[in-house]
């Protein structure tokens, strides 16, 4: 089962983000499955469109994903899903 986790940043909006076991078969799953353990998670994660915002950022076991509109990257049972927000500034 693939398992989900969050930096430490995004528990400034979400106090109560933990490593979490995922069911679904795809990212774009996962990420509406993850709004049911922390609501409004999918909205701060996905634009209007359910693409990737900017200032968020997705591994896959290691590996940055490459389809931000889709979200259909390879993932399978035993993937580590991490999910950075993205600083900026100047």
């Amino acid at each position: 089962m693939p398992v989900v986790k969050f930096t430490k940043a995004l528990k400034r909006f979400f106090p109560n983000l933990a490593d979490t076991p995922a069911n679904g078969t795809s990212l774009g799953e996962i990420l509406i499955e993850m709004d049911t353990h922390y609501p409004g998670i999918k909205n701060y994660l996905l634009d209007e469109q359910s693409c990737l915002r900017k200032h968020v950022n997705i591994f896959i076991d290691g590996n940055m994903i490459t389809d931000r509109k889709a979200l259909n990257d390879a993932l399978n049972n035993n993937s580590e899903i991490f999910i950075i927000q993205a600083l900026s500034g100047g």
